[in-house]
C-alpha cells in the first residue's frame, strides 16, 4: 500500500496595484478566489486561515501536482477572478507566485503558521513583475537554489 504524499502550501497576498486598477481583495475574498478556482481539481483542498500573514492553506497530492504546478493553478485562478472584474480600460497587470520551502523553525505555535517542510507562497499582483522582483533582489536571493526549494510562476499582462 502506498503512503499518501500530501503537502501543505500557505498563501499570502502582496497587492502592488493602484485601487483604480482593481479593488484589493480582503482575506475572505482572497481565500474564495482559490477555494472556487481550485475546486475543479479534487486533489487540491483549500481553506481560509486565521493568521496575520498567511491567508489560504492548500493541501495537495505530490503524485498529481508539483509545487510549481500548484503555483500555476493559483495564478490561473487569480487571473480568472480578475478577468471578471476588468473594466473597459487597457490594464497591464502581472501576477507572480513566489514559493519557498520553509527550512527554519516556525515563528509561532499556531496551527496556521508555516511549518518546516511546507511551502510559503507570496501571491503578488503588480504593474511590473520585473520591477517587483528587482526590488526584492530575487535573482540574487535565489541564485544557487533548486526547484526543490524555491519556485516562481510569472504571468505577464494577464488581461491583455
Amino acid at each position: 500500500m502506498t503512503e499518501s504524499k500530501t503537502r501543505r502550501m500557505l498563501l499570502s497576498h502582496n497587492f502592488e496595484l493602484s485601487e483604480n486598477t482593481f479593488p484589493e481583495l480582503n482575506r475572505a475574498e482572497f481565500a474564495q478566489v482559490f477555494i472556487d478556482g481550485l475546486s475543479k481539481y479534487p486533489q487540491l483542498k483549500c481553506r481560509q486561515l486565521n493568521h496575520p500573514h498567511w491567508m489560504v492553506e492548500i493541501l495537495f497530492e505530490t503524485e498529481v501536482f508539483s509545487p510549481p504546478q500548484v503555483g500555476e493553478k493559483c495564478a490561473e485562478a487569480l487571473r480568472e477572478k480578475r478577468i471578471t472584474q476588468k473594466n473597459d480600460k487597457d490594464l497591464i497587470v502581472d501576477v507572480l507566485i513566489l514559493g519557498g520551502l520553509k527550512k527554519t523553525p516556525p515563528l509561532s505555535d499556531s496551527p496556521d503558521t508555516l511549518q518546516p517542510g511546507e511551502w510559503g507562497v507570496d501571491v503578488v499582483e503588480t504593474h511590473s513583475a520585473e520591477t517587483f522582483l528587482d526590488s526584492l533582489q530575487w535573482d540574487e536571493k535565489t541564485s544557487g537554489k533548486t526547484i526543490e526549494n524555491i519556485f516562481k510562476v510569472e504571468m505577464k499582462n494577464i488581461l491583455a
